[in-house]
């Protein structure tokens, strides 16, 4: 990624000079900043990939409902210019406590917990059309990746073939010149919701016996892991595979891969992969695999209530998805990959994925 320190500096700037122009005019500043809701997101079917809409929200400072807010939003773009003039990165967390006070003469802190800074950090990065990564702001590493894959991280070499069963911990930001993807002889790249059975398939060395690339980003994967994925499958032309549990959350985990998020609609351009494909667990595997009904969870109100919000979402409307969610609510039961372990420790690195990748026997 090339460096825009210049660029992104000035767009910063320009958000305190908003302030002093509508001061000398004695007017109230205000800034756009783009509805970050599902209300203004749109699936676009020919890109395959979930695009913000045109609506935005005015953030005025004299609105009495909305000046906390505004304080905040340049108290944290004040924050970010300062990176970029020192040329440094930081944390979210460095973020929160760097523009968190007490207002003098008060009791009003003007943060009070780091779950009100990170939202103006990604209203910033839609609002001024920086992304984190410009903004130099990164957050904890938080995936791990093995297999046939050289990268250059900060000028040192990794090969990632070489890193014993822990592999490469995943940087935030894994963007060129950061991090260079020097080599990778893959043949695909299979992403794995959780630590676990991304452990499983390490310790068992899948990747070395079936020639991939094993990515977990430990739940919902965070940005560093998407966009090293979706690198991955732009750069060296991997195909993706998306490895879930067999509930809601899981089939929302392998959407936001395939065609983005909701709340960073705005990332879909350079992190979803429409071509990705969901290996499992479906609602059909349990019978087909002979996994016992003992194994699976009930169903609880907040899994059907987010099941059926799925299923009204317009990129989950393929006749296969709504017969996949249906045949879930239908049984009652979700699964977790663990229960493969009902069968044989190695049930999921010896059995499962070779028949299901041999098969094809994904979702698209």
């Amino acid at each position: 990624m090339a460096k825009k320190t210049g660029a992104i500096e000035k767009r910063l700037v320009g958000l305190a000079d908003t302030v002093i122009e509508a001061a000398q005019k004695k007017k109230d500043p205000a800034i756009e900043i783009p509805v970050r809701a599902l209300s203004n997101v749109k699936f676009n079917e020919k890109k395959g990939i979930i695009e913000m809409g045109k609506n935005t929200q005015e953030r005025t400072f004299f609105n009495v409902g909305m000046a906390k807010k505004f304080m905040q939003t340049m108290l944290v773009g004040d924050a970010l210019a300062e990176l970029q003039r020192a040329d440094l990165t930081t944390s979210l967390r460095e973020i929160y406590y760097r523009t968190k006070h007490t207002i003098a003469d008060s009791n009003e802190n003007t943060f009070d917990t780091q779950d009100e800074s990170d939202p103006i950090i990604e209203d910033l990065e839609v609002g001024l059309a920086a992304l984190r990564e410009e903004l130099h702001v990164r957050a904890e590493n938080g995936g791990t990746v093995i297999g046939p894959l050289v990268l250059e991280d900060d000028g040192d070499r990794v090969d990632c073939s070489r890193l014993g069963k822990g592999g490469y911990s995943v940087p935030s930001i894994v963007e060129d010149p950061y991090v260079k993807i020097k080599k990778c002889t893959a043949d695909f790249l299979l992403l794995v919701e959780k630590g676990t059975q991304w452990n499983r398939l390490a310790e068992d060395k899948f990747w070395k016996k079936y020639n991939c690339v094993l990515l977990t980003g430990n739940g919902q994967p965070p940005r560093g892991v998407r966009r090293l994925a979706r690198r991955l499958h732009e750069e060296k032309k991997l195909p993706v595979y998306v490895l879930v549990d067999n509930d809601p959350w899981g089939y929302y985990i392998y959407s936001v891969v395939k065609q983005g998020s909701i709340n960073l609609a705005f990332e879909s351009q350079r992190m979803a992969i429409p071509t990705a494909k969901f290996v499992g667990l479906s609602s059909a595997d349990p019978e087909h695999y002979g996994l016992p009904r003992n194994v699976g969870i009930k169903l609880n109100d907040k899994d059907i209530t987010r099941a059926k919000e799925l299923m009204n979402y317009p990129w989950f409307q393929d006749k296969k998805w709504q017969a996949e969610i249906k045949r879930m609510l239908a049984s009652g039961l979700k699964y977790e990959l663990d229960a493969l372990a009902n069968k044989d420790f190695q049930y999921l690195t010896k059995k499962y994925l070779p028949k299901k990748l041999a098969d094809k026997d994904w979702i698209d």
